[in-house]
């Protein structure tokens, strides 16, 4: 018999954090060298968490944050309200953007992790981005979508795939009979049902180890400290409430101006709280760039973690302090099914938390961000064909190159930010390794010159990519905002290079490309794709002569622009 568990000290709190941040990073671990696609193995686009019985998120070591800010706590209350009658060995996939997931391509495993009496004591999820689930046309990013329907992927709201520890074949089946490369998938499953299980093996030893009383007194004191840090964070803002926008461009089902996001950010200083409010923005578009519920909390969290003390941890206990008003029906709020989300990790969720973090910057110096890059250029895009090395399918989100980083008010742009909600956590591709794994070839990878947001901090430049198929065509889709509206600054920085992409013909002319297409790229044609660059922070002028003569002498930005932009004297 456990006894009653008493309050954990400090040190024991940080270890015992420790200990469940490690469960996460096993099964991240376990995705990273399992996963079949190139999507999970090579670019890491996966996110593994722990949360609570009672919903709450505890832990979620590296995952991105898109993927888990909110969202978790939705997917397993669903999980609850649709299977009360949870057992060990019971498994649900969950990518449904009605009832708490990102978006149908972020197919999620839940595990419910019982004690040795029965007790359901925490969930695992594992969440895994798929290079294909069954859409209408070869991408995951399906952003000319009018509905769900158009869409096409394979919707599972929670839905119970393993029984007693196996597989349920009539899922399986399914899967199968849909998406265009059945075997990746499958392996795709595989590795995350690996990575679920290695979590709930390690809470269960855990659980033994400790007592399962230590541990739930564990997930109370850390989420009550939780939010004691972001109440002291939020208290050392300024006080006021200011707003912000950002503007996508012009897509497929949106209004010819593009779609406007505004973000209302009031900060209660003297409450620890603040306030983000996304009501007044569009009513949802006969396209695919829609927000899920989760991607709409979960873009306006990462603004305002952007903007506050890094050392807050991001868990239900620092959530508490802020407050999200969304609205049904809204492009950044609650969609209605049939709504298509297909984009909702992306384009417009970037926009809200480059307004958030713009907004904040208002408040006052040293506070906030610029903007992070647009996305999803070509080089980031879906590639897909026949592989004429074994007459196989294959498709595969590529990560080739995309950089986009914003500065803050103490550091300049990330290079490899790739965009605000992935904040650098997945990986680029190596050159070698994508020739190797998809018939293309990569004839380019740069960094160009004076592309970066200037200010007192700088943003990330642009980088631009050129490739093609090797011996036969391929289609690649993409969803590339920032052609016209590039990344802004933030307190009298620049704005960063935009976002262009073209196909180059045969005879070496570029032909410039839509935003937002499915493109067939034949033999001897290449497609050439340039990422947006990040916003600067703070006047270009204030930037130390040393950091501009570096910035010179790496080539990132010419002489003429060190001293027209920045004022040096070199």
């Amino acid at each position: 018999m456990q006894l009653k568990a008493t309050q954990l000290d400090g040190a024991k709190l940080a270890i015992i954090n420790n200990r469940f941040e490690g469960v996460a990073r096993k099964m991240a671990n376990t995705l990273l060298r399992t996963g079949r696609s190139g999507v999970l193995n090579r670019a890491r686009d996966f996110s593994c968490c722990i949360v609570t019985a009672g919903c709450d998120l505890l832990a979620a070591a590296e995952s991105l944050p898109i993927h888990v800010l909110s969202g978790p706590d939705l997917m397993a209350r669903t999980m609850l309200d649709f299977h009360p009658d949870l057992r060990e060995g019971d498994a649900f996939l969950h990518n449904s953007p009605y009832h708490g997931c990102s978006h149908a391509a972020d197919h999620t495993l839940l595990v419910p992790v019982f004690d040795e009496n029965g007790v359901h004591r925490f969930t695992v999820l594992a969440k895994a981005h798929q290079a294909d689930i069954g859409n209408s046309v070869p991408t995951t990013y399906h952003g000319a979508a009018r509905d769900v329907y158009e869409e096409g992927a394979l919707i599972f709201p929670a839905v119970q795939v393993e029984r007693d520890f196996k597989p349920i074949d009539d899922f399986v089946r399914m899967c199968r009979m849909r998406i265009r490369v059945p075997d990746q998938w499958w392996g795709d499953f595989l590795a995350m049902a690996g990575a679920a299980r290695i979590g709930e093996r390690e809470l269960q030893a855990l659980g033994r180890e400790l007592g399962w009383d230590t541990l739930a007194q564990f997930a109370t004191q850390w989420l009550d400290y939780s939010e004691t840090l972001a109440d002291a964070a939020i208290r050392k803002l300024p006080s006021g409430k200011t707003q912000a926008s950002s503007t996508h461009d012009p897509f497929p089902g949106t209004p010819e101006d593009g779609v406007t996001i505004t973000s209302k950010v009031q900060v209660f200083a003297d409450e620890g709280r603040v306030e983000i409010d996304l009501t007044d923005n569009p009513d949802c578009l006969p396209s695919g760039l829609n927000l899920s519920e989760a991607c709409s909390r979960t873009a306006a969290l990462i603004g305002v973690f952007n903007s506050i003390d890094p050392n807050v941890p991001k868990n239900a206990g620092s959530f508490r302090r802020i407050d999200i008003k969304l609205r049904e029906n809204c492009v950044a709020g609650i969609p209605l099914h049939p709504t298509s989300c297909s984009v909702a990790t992306t384009n417009i969720a970037d926009r809200v938390a480059n307004a958030t973090q713009r907004a904040f910057a208002e408040l006052g110096e040293g506070v906030g961000m610029a903007e992070v890059g647009a996305v999803i250029p070509p080089a980031a895009g879906v590639v897909s064909g026949i592989d004429p090395r074994s007459g196989a399918r294959f498709i595969n989100q590529m990560f080739l190159g995309f950089t986009g980083g914003a500065a803050s008010a103490a550091t300049d742009g990330w290079l490899t930010a790739a965009h605000v909600g992935n904040a650098g956590l997945c990986y680029q591709d190596s050159i070698e390794l994508a020739e190797l794994y998809q018939p293309i070839t990569v004839r380019e990878r740069r960094l160009l010159q004076d592309t970066e947001g200037a200010g007192r901090r700088r943003g990330a430049p642009a980088i631009r990519v050129e490739f093609g198929p090797t011996e036969a065509p391929f289609e690649i889709g993409y969803v590339s905002d920032g052609n016209l509206n590039g990344p802004r600054g933030a307190r009298g920085g620049g704005t960063g290079g935009i976002s262009q992409q073209f196909r180059r013909q045969r005879d070496g002319t570029l032909e410039p490309l839509p935003a937002c297409a499915m493109v067939t790229v034949a033999p001897g044609e290449t497609i050439v794709s340039v990422s947006c660059g990040g916003g600067g922070y703070g006047p270009p002028q204030q930037r130390e002569p040393a950091r501009v003569a570096h910035d010179v002498a790496e080539r990132w930005i010419s002489a003429e622009r060190a001293r027209t932009v920045y004022g040096a004297k070199l």
